[in-house]
């Protein structure tokens, strides 16, 4: 078999709750997968539990030739420096370089939403098109470019964080390390809609979902998703509320970069039209001719392993010895 010569890859990508890995072999089939909890971990205790995770992966398929990443945060290319995550324990770490040492072998590693946007535009909803805005709504929001066909990640790989884009000047604080406010992130992560429900349930308990909390359900993004689905006005009320500020970020996408596609991921995306068309009719309203006409918006067709499937993809690059633009480091 050719594809078994070129061996496998491995793609991991963190988020601020869970670590998702799989082994990707040359058709790009997952083998594989580990999913693990990091709240709450130390970055000594969450580096340990990446470096426990691949080494799962590598004895349960053998052969392994490198190691994309996908991972919240802000690099410096200078230093092949992960400098900051808005959610989870990394901090000012040589994080590339650490597990090419530790896993004594190439890894490359990425923004995960860039590692999205990747696999979107290869193999998903934004197939073929060479201009790509890419959010993922999940515990924060994370952003991805792909302009003129190539990911975009600013001069030294700082860029690119369009849940930060401020959409309310005088808003509230940002959640984690973001020291800044009124950011996309506070009015339309999955953070944001756990909230705004929360509100909403306390001004009008006597629904399905003010009933299922009551009755001990922990009040998540997928039973808000869940029962919005089934009917409850409340559910959905939060859901479009969310919807709507998020257009507000998608007019400034489509006005700043007339992109083809805006693709929205994440684990939020699961709410599907309820969260889109109030998105849609927002930037409908509020962008700018001609590029409000021609784009779409669209639900991502990688739910939760896009992420690890395009760092597996920029992993296979390495490979290949094509440049993939992040950050690359081979073992001393």
């Amino acid at each position: 078999m050719a594809g078994m010569a070129e061996g496998y890859v491995i793609g991991v990508d963190l988020g601020g709750t869970k670590l998702l890995a799989g082994a990707i072999d040359a058709d790009l089939s997952v083998i594989h997968r580990t999913n693990r909890l990091v709240y709450g971990l130390n970055q000594d205790e969450l580096v340990q539990m990446i470096a426990d995770a691949v080494d799962e992966i590598r004895v349960a398929v053998g052969e392994i030739s490198a190691i994309g990443f996908g991972i919240p945060c802000t690099f410096d290319s200078r230093t092949g420096m992960a400098v900051q995550a808005v959610n989870v324990p990394l901090k000012d770490i040589a994080f590339g370089e650490l597990m090419a040492d530790r896993l004594n072998m190439p890894v490359v590693v990425d923004n995960d939403a860039n590692c999205h946007t990747v696999c979107e535009s290869r193999l998903g909803i934004a197939q073929g098109a060479t201009d790509v805005a890419l959010l993922t709504l999940g515990t924060g929001i994370g952003g991805g470019l792909l302009l003129n066909g190539q990911v975009y990640r600013g001069w030294i790989m700082g860029g690119a964080e369009m849940g930060h884009m401020v959409v309310e000047m005088n808003g509230r604080p940002c959640q984690g390390n973001c020291p800044n406010w009124g950011c996309l992130e506070s009015v339309a992560s999955g953070t944001a809609l756990v909230r705004e429900a929360s509100l909403a349930v306390a001004r009008q308990p006597d629904t399905a979902l003010g009933q299922a909390l009551e009755n001990g359900r922990e009040l998540t993004g997928p039973l808000i998703t869940e029962l919005a689905t089934a009917g409850d006005p409340v559910a959905r009320g939060a859901i479009e509320t969310i919807g709507r500020a998020l257009g507000v970020g998608i007019t400034n996408l489509v006005n700043i970069f007339n992109p083809q596609v805006v693709v929205i991921g994440g684990g939020v995306i699961a709410a599907g039209e309820i969260l889109l068309a109030p998105a849609r009719e927002v930037m409908l309203e509020r962008a700018l001719a001609p590029g409000k006409d021609v784009v779409r918006v669209e639900a991502a067709r990688f739910g939760p392993e896009a992420g690890m499937i395009g760092a597996g993809l920029l992993a296979r690059d390495v490979i290949d010895g094509k440049t993939t633009g992040a950050i690359e480091n081979h073992p001393r």
